[in-house]
């Protein structure tokens, strides 16, 4: 069964939350650049028929991709096992579950935003998000547990 927060449970994970989607992000950048880099490398090997290979360059290159992939992976891991789940890394996007009304929805947090003030249903996603009231406040919940 997945963990379920209340706001306030939430809010006191957050500041955990936002430094390892900070983490993440990084390490996707991280990623992508030496992917990127790797890219480039293969193309000029591929053009020159393989006659001036670096290897240096290209296993550093590897090198670096797999252990940001790596760490990006361990950062991920960190957040689920708080009990959120990751929708965008680009963005820095996460939802933690919480019942409303014995309906499973999500509290939405994005990257930036100073709290937790918004939340949607299961299906709704980002677009769908609401903001908090006190009718949520009152008919939320989070496991007794967390």
């Amino acid at each position: 069964m997945a963990r379920r927060f209340t706001l306030q449970q939430a809010e006191v994970a957050l500041p955990e939350v936002e430094k390892e989607i900070r983490r993440a992000i990084s390490l996707k950048s991280e990623y992508t650049e030496a992917a990127s880099g790797l890219d480039a490398v293969s193309r000029r090997i591929m053009l020159s028929g393989g006659a001036l290979v670096d290897r240096e360059q290209l296993m550093a290159l590897k090198s670096r991709r797999d252990t940001s992939a790596a760490r990006l992976k361990e950062a991920v891991e960190a957040i689920q096992q708080i009990g959120c789940l990751v929708k965008d890394l680009d963005v820095g996007l996460i939802d933690f579950p919480t019942l409303f009304r014995g309906k499973e929805v999500y509290l939405c947090w994005k990257l930036g935003e100073a709290g937790i003030r918004f939340w949607h249903g299961v299906d709704e996603g980002f677009r769908g998000r609401k903001r908090i009231d006190q009718d949520f406040l009152d008919n939320h919940q989070g496991d007794a547990s967390n």
